[in-house]
């Protein structure tokens, strides 16, 4: 269901709202076309007890899944933060007495660089495939064990270099992996169609009264359309409207070329 999270923000607002009410006027029209006027209070008896029902398990599995995808926004956030703290830690390190840290810092800077602009969001973001930033944080990890293998460094310093630059290697497959993630297709089908139920049932519940009276089903399919909308565009934070800001990487890019890592 990623191709869904993938979409704008505003194709996915007027699209779920869209659903939700075209499902109203459907329930509510396919009940008045089929069901002959004095069988209706039947249909009332029926769909009147299955509103608590359904209106519960929606709000139910609604609930649980926006909690669960706020969550992993919020972890997604961190494993940013995080990759920006080792990208620091790594800069820190190459101006250690005797590093000659100038090729680094250059190497890391350009691995920044593309992460954020060939890497950030797309397909790229959950694969982790860009060439160019493949090539870019090889060299990055060529350039620091290159360095670190200095005999005259001494051990403390070469152990810091290559714990630092490995911290930059994890936090970026920790990412990838996390953009990888997607909602299962069976509970998106499940909670689409419990929300799709429950407006329908809805419907069919105001088959006997007129038009104006029937505009209070609207309220319950535009919150069940903003539901859908919430669930799917903070679910992507990769791929979505709701992308994970990279400001914590801009900032460490900022302080790679004004020369704030410095002896």
């Amino acid at each position: 269901m990623d191709w869904v999270a993938s979409l704008p923000g505003w194709v996915l607002l007027g699209g779920w709202l869209a659903v939700a009410l075209l499902t109203a006027v459907v329930g509510r029209s396919v009940v008045r076309a089929v069901v002959p006027d004095d069988e209706r209070g039947d249909i009332l008896g029926v769909v009147a007890p299955l509103m608590p029902a359904l209106g519960a398990a929606f709000a139910v599995l609604t609930a649980i899944t926006l909690s669960s995808e706020a969550g992993y926004l919020k972890s997604a956030q961190d494993l940013v933060s995080a990759e920006a703290a080792s990208a620091s830690r790594l800069a820190w390190s190459a101006t250690s007495p005797g590093v000659d840290g100038a090729p680094i810092q250059d190497a890391l800077l350009e691995y920044l660089q593309l992460t954020v602009a060939d890497e950030w969001d797309g397909e790229s973001a959950a694969s982790g495939d860009d060439a160019a930033t493949m090539a870019a944080i090889a060299t990055l990890q060529g350039v620091v064990r290159t360095e670190a293998a200095r005999t005259e460094l001494g051990t403390p310093v070469s152990t810091e270099l290559l714990a630092s630059v490995d911290a930059v290697t994890t936090g970026r497959r920790a990412r990838i992996a996390a953009a990888s993630r997607d909602l299962p297709a069976l509970y998106v089908v499940t909670l689409v169609a419990s929300g799709i139920a429950l407006i329908l049932n809805a419907g069919a519940l105001v088959a006997r009264v007129g038009r104006r009276a029937s505009l209070l089903v609207v309220g319950l399919a535009v919150v069940v359309g903003l539901s859908l909308a919430l669930l799917f565009s903070i679910s992507g934070p990769w791929r979505g409207p709701l992308v994970v800001p990279h400001q914590p990487i801009d900032d460490v890019v900022d302080d790679l070329r004004t020369g704030f890592f410095s002896p």
